[in-house]
């Protein structure tokens, strides 16, 4: 009844299934194994964990040693003595605003193994059309070689590297070096130099330096300002452009400690290129180049008159006539045929009277003299391209007297702007430098403050009734002298038609803070300059585009050009022509 009953509902009943000896024995194994997972999971579990959080513990405390314990002001470094091993990379180079003018980068090189090139020729065709630079022919028998490795290009850009590499020619490889660039391009060629393809050193600032730039991490800060070097370079370049010359060199330098504010060579290169110019292009007419500069050592000439004893201010000189010695004639020109006095010796440029300057205090002197001020030494500025100064090994009375006005002796122009810098600025010579100096070098006195005063008014009156009025910067009170030679032939005597045209300058005279030097190689005249080609038409106006772009950026305010207390200053009596 109650079976029915449940069948009514819609429930049914199903015969249980007895379980047999084995079935028992089945599912107790298939339990065992289940348990057994789980305990080799929850085993497996705890392991991980402790291993993470023994990590953490781990990294816990090596931050509480950071950040609580260690002294995070100083970085650890390694002693450079202790490991010899150690090594910088090419230390920067800048200009002494702190300009970057070079500098080491990663570049890729692109190498072969000629051993695994399956086709030289095909794979130097496929080469020739990315790498332009190189010759087919050249690549074919670089790939073609019986060696296990050659350099194919040294230096190569990215998007070389990439066609190169999708041309899928088995033997090739790429390999990573340093390299060194020199963001401002030619700008300061002759002071930079450049390093070759191993990063070193060949040249410039780049070989002199190449201890200090390879052993230490520091940049090298230069005395040249960037924007005046970029004055100078453009003057000097325009220059030689109107004049048709074929060289070109000019200096700035500090009178008053010596440190080179610009120095350029023309014509330069580009250091990031240096094989692709010529020979001519990397010679440094500002240091190696020597040269018979002419009436700028009238500045020394005057100074040796003065400070010798041997004349003043007032004395005078017959230059009448010329002066004939041995087989030799010394003429003015454009002479006064006069009595000079010796500042008209000055300012006329008189080679008779400069002559007769240096017969009152003799060649032992005048030796001695210009020894002092570095003249028959090369030149101390730290480049490997200095030039030896040529004079006579026995200095005769000829000597003596050719000297006197600039000839007979070679030098570079950086002697003469470091000369003239000791001769303007009361006394003291200091030796040129190319690097910035956080202290005043000493120097050596080498003339008297009084002497170095007349030679200041002399070089102002030269601006003002002499050859240099095209320098005349507003403001500015420049003063200098010119120089006008023939050069020197190679088969000996001197050349008509081929001179060395110069002017060398300081400002402002009354107290002098620059010296600036410009000098043109075989300089030719043009209608503007009735065909003269000396020095106070073509290198003078260089001295007055420089004065008035420069002077601001270095900090040198004009002054009223009516000043009486500076005008007084410099005043200098002319007593032949009675004025001031």
């Amino acid at each position: 009844m109650i079976l029915s009953h449940w069948k009514k509902l819609g429930y049914t009943t199903k015969p249980v299934k007895r379980m047999t000896l084995s079935d028992l024995k089945r599912q107790a194994t298939l339990q065992g194994q289940q348990t057994e997972a789980l305990e080799t999971g929850r085993t497996r579990l705890m392991i991980t964990g402790a291993l993470m959080a023994l990590a953490f513990t781990g990294i816990g405390f090596r931050m509480i040693d950071v950040m609580a314990l260690s002294n995070v002001s100083e970085p650890k470094t390694r002693n450079i003595s202790q490991s010899q091993n150690l090594t910088f990379d090419r230390a920067p180079i800048v200009d002494r605003t702190g300009m970057l003018v070079a500098t080491t980068v990663k570049t890729v090189s692109l190498a072969a193994d000629p051993r695994k090139i399956m086709d030289p020729q095909d794979s130097a065709e496929k080469l020739g059309q990315i790498l332009t630079d190189i010759p087919v022919a050249k690549l074919y028998k670089m790939l073609s070689r019986k060696a296990k490795f050659v350099w194919v290009d040294r230096r190569i850009t990215p998007t070389q590297q990439q066609k190169i590499n999708a041309l899928g020619i088995p033997g090739l490889e790429f390999r990573t070096q340093e390299s060194r660039v020199y963001p401002q391009g030619n700008l300061m060629a002759h002071v930079l130099g450049y390093t070759n393809v191993d990063n070193k050193g060949i040249s410039g600032l780049e070989k002199s330096f190449e201890e200090t730039l390879t052993s230490q991490g520091e940049a090298l800060r230069l005395s040249i300002d960037g924007r005046v070097q970029h004055i100078v370079r453009d003057e000097v370049q325009k220059a030689m452009t109107e004049f048709q010359a074929i060289g070109g060199s000019a200096i700035v330098l500090d009178a008053n400690n010596g440190q080179v504010v610009s120095m350029v060579s023309l014509p330069d290169f580009d250091p990031n290129q240096p094989g692709k110019a010529s020979v001519e292009s990397h010679f440094n007419r500002t240091t190696l180049g020597v040269y018979e500069l002419g009436s700028t050592f009238k500045i020394f000439n005057s100074a040796m008159a003065l400070e010798s004893g041997t004349a003043n201010m007032s004395s005078s000189y017959d230059a009448s006539k010329p002066i004939r010695i041995a087989r030799f004639t010394i003429n003015d020109y454009h002479g006064k045929n006069r009595v000079l006095s010796l500042p008209e010796v000055f300012i006329y440029s008189s080679n008779i009277g400069s002559a007769k300057m240096a017969e009152a205090f003799g060649a032992g002197y005048q030796k001695d003299f210009l020894q002092k001020i570095g003249m028959l030494s090369p030149s101390p500025v730290e480049l490997p391209e200095v030039g030896r100064p040529q004079y006579p090994k026995t200095w005769r009375p000829i000597n003596m007297v050719t000297i006197s006005y600039g000839h007979g002796i070679a030098v570079s122009p950086m002697h003469v702007a470091a000369g003239v810098a000791s001769m303007v600025n009361g006394g003291t010579h200091y030796q040129p430098s190319l690097i910035m100096q956080d202290t005043k070098p000493k120097g050596t006195r080498v003339i008297s403050a009084r002497s170095s005063k007349a030679i200041r008014k002399l070089m102002r009156a030269n601006n003002i009734a002499g050859s240099g009025k095209k320098s005349n910067a507003i403001g500015y009170f420049v003063g200098g002298k010119t120089g006008t030679a023939d050069k020197v032939k190679a088969t000996g005597g001197y050349a008509d038609r081929a001179r060395i045209s110069s002017y060398v300058a300081a400002f402002p005279m009354h107290k002098p803070k620059y010296v600036v030097y410009v000098m043109l190689d075989e300089p030719k005249g043009n209608k503007k300059t009735f065909g003269y080609a000396t020095g106070g038409w073509v290198a003078a106006p260089i001295i007055k585009q420089i004065v008035t772009r420069a002077a601001p950026i270095l900090g040198v305010t004009p002054i009223d050009p009516t000043s009486e207390e500076v005008n007084r200053e410099l005043a200098l009596k002319l007593p032949q022509d009675s004025h001031t």
